[in-house]
Order: structure tokens, then sequence, then C-alpha cells
């Protein structure tokens, strides 16, 4: 057994790897600031599903799962650079997988300090306590937003992204520099996931799947942006779980890359979005068309040749299918009213 430490753990991603590890036999500790950027309520859910009731979760306390021996919970901001040093003085961290971080492309431009808060000294917190309490491995969130509008496709880890067009997209590029610095410098061996559109089951609210379901059975209107021919290359959550853990499996026993793409391979139009949605659901969306957005990118496809010969990565869900195992959880959650 080793023992994991998953920053993120009331987010999407987070909730989700920190589940595969407990089903695999690791140990994992959560941590998350359960901020309000979103719904906290989707968040603490998320939380009661890993075992870790709400009234007991409190700033800089350790909660047991009551579902997981093997998996606790601390609430704890990142920027608190002596708590997270107390954290890994404490618990000997074998890997750290470090999701934690402001989201949002549109936020960014008018909440800048957040993200220099959460993503850049964060981030450096989480390296600084790898470099004073060794671990074996860090394994960080980067994102397709570095790529910018860059107009070769599929995206390929080794393309420019010396220009990226939000603050969102700068604060996971500088992530990827420090952390080779801190490589170079102190010997962290660490690798950055840049994730590609990732939907499905306990998503975010303020993503395009959910956000558009969410609009579509309401019979709200759906504002879509570019006349809907932005394209995403949207990934299914257990593609993305999958993938993370053939990552996780195969460094143990080689040195990944420093970076690798994480994506479907299979980019799809807004207004391709928007008909499945209409399809899965049997309901017709009342759209408006808004031009596009400050900081938004005209598409995004991932080039996933480097992390399918690193590990065997393959996704094998289609959007149509994802589209179906969302709805299915979006009815059960309790936000769905026929």
């Amino acid at each position: 057994m080793s023992k994991y430490l998953v920053t993120g753990t009331a987010g999407f991603i987070g909730f989700h790897i920190a589940n595969a590890l407990h089903e695999k036999g690791e140990e994992v500790v959560g941590l998350d600031n359960i901020n309000d950027y979103y719904d906290i309520n989707l968040k603490y859910a998320r939380l009661n599903e890993a075992g870790i009731r709400r009234e007991e979760v409190d700033w800089h306390r350790m909660v047991q799962s009551f579902r997981y021996p093997a998996y606790r919970f601390i609430r704890m901001d990142l920027v608190n650079r002596d708590g997270i040093m107390d954290l890994f003085s404490k618990e000997k961290f074998d890997y750290v997988i470090h999701l934690a971080a402001q989201a949002g492309v549109r936020y960014s431009i008018d909440h800048p300090d957040i993200y220099i808060q959460s993503n850049v000294v964060g981030f450096f917190n989480i390296l600084e306590a790898c470099r004073y309490y060794p671990i074996k491995h860090l394994l960080y969130a980067s994102s397709s937003s570095v790529y910018g509008n860059n107009k070769k496709v599929p995206f390929s880890e080794d393309d420019n992204v010396d220009h990226p067009i939000s603050l969102y997209a700068a604060t996971k590029k500088s992530n990827e520099l420090i952390a080779s610095t801190y490589s170079h410098l102190y010997g962290i061996r660490g690798t950055g996931l840049r994730f590609f559109t990732v939907y499905g089951p306990w998503g975010r609210p303020d993503m395009a799947v959910y956000k558009f379901t969410e609009a579509i059975l309401g019979g709200r209107t759906l504002q879509i942006y570019a006349s809907g021919t932005l394209r995403r290359d949207f990934t299914f959550i257990e593609d993305i779980i999958k993938g993370i853990i053939s990552v996780l499996e195969r460094l143990k026993e080689t040195v990944p890359p420093a970076l690798m793409n994480i994506g479907n391979h299979r980019p799809e139009s807004v207004n391709t979005l928007v008909s499945m949605i209409e399809e899965a659901t049997g309901r017709k969306a009342v759209i408006e068309y808004l031009p596009m957005q400050p900081g938004d990118v005209e598409a995004t496809f991932a080039d996933i040749t480097r992390i399918k010969n690193f590990s065997g990565f393959n996704p094998e869900t289609d959007l149509e299918a994802g589209l179906i195992k969302f709805l299915n959880w979006y009815k059960s959650y309790g936000n769905y009213t026929p």
C-alpha cells in the first residue's frame, strides 16, 4: 500500500481519482478548501459519497471516512504554507496528485487575484513541501488551455505554448515551468497532465455538458458563443481516471515524460454537443447566440501519442455514450424536475 495526497478531492476529477485509489487498496489523504466558485452542496455531496460527513468537516482537522478505512480528508487552503508543510511532515506521502486549482477561463478575467493565489502560490507551496519532505512522484493537473489559439491540430506537447490567451491558461503554463525548475534544482520528479474538457457524472456545473443539460431540461435559454462552431475534445471522466491510474502504475516502473496530453482525440463542435443533448433528453434547446468571449479558444484537439506510448492510454467513450451516462447521473442527483 502506498500513501497518496490527492488535492481537490471535493472537486470533479479529484473525487473520482480518490475513489479509484480507494478501490485499489491505497491509502489516501484528500485535501480541498471547498470554495464557493460553484455550488458547495455538490462538493459536499461528492465528499459524502466518499464517506466524509459534512457536519464533521472543519478547517485543518482530519476527518476519517465512514466508508473507506484508508481514506481521510482535511479542509485546507493551498495558500496556507505552514499548514501544508505540517501536513507533509506528519503524513510522509509517497505520491502527490495535485488537482486543486481555481478553475474557469472566463472567471479568471474578472478575478485574476484568486488565480494567482490558488494556482501559482498554492502550487509553489506544494512544490516546497515536496522539496523538504521528499516524495516518489508528483502528478499535477495542467490544461489544454495552455495551447491558446494554436492553429496546428492536434495539439502536441512539443508545440509552442508561449502565448496563452487567458490568465487561467497562464497560471497552468507557469505551473509547468516552475515544476520543471524544481525538478532540475531539487530532483523532484513530476509530470503534468494537460486535461482536455473533462465531463461526466459528478461534473462541474460551469462546464458545457452540465450547463447545457441543465438549461435544456429546465426550458431555459441556452447561451452559445461564436455561432456554436467552437470545437472541444470532450473527454469522459471514466477514460480520464483509467488514464491517470495507468500513468501511476507505469511511473512506478520507469521515468515518465514531464508533460502529457490526456484527451479523447475526437473533437466535436458545440452545435453537435447541443444536438446530442437534445436527442438524449428528447427536448429542444432555446438558443441565444452571442459573440466569442475573451479567453475562449477556437478548438481543442489532443494528440495522445505520448501518453499512449507511455501507459497504453486509449479512451473508449464517444460523446454520445458519455452524455447518456451523464444524463442518468444528473437525473438521479436531484437537480432534475420532469
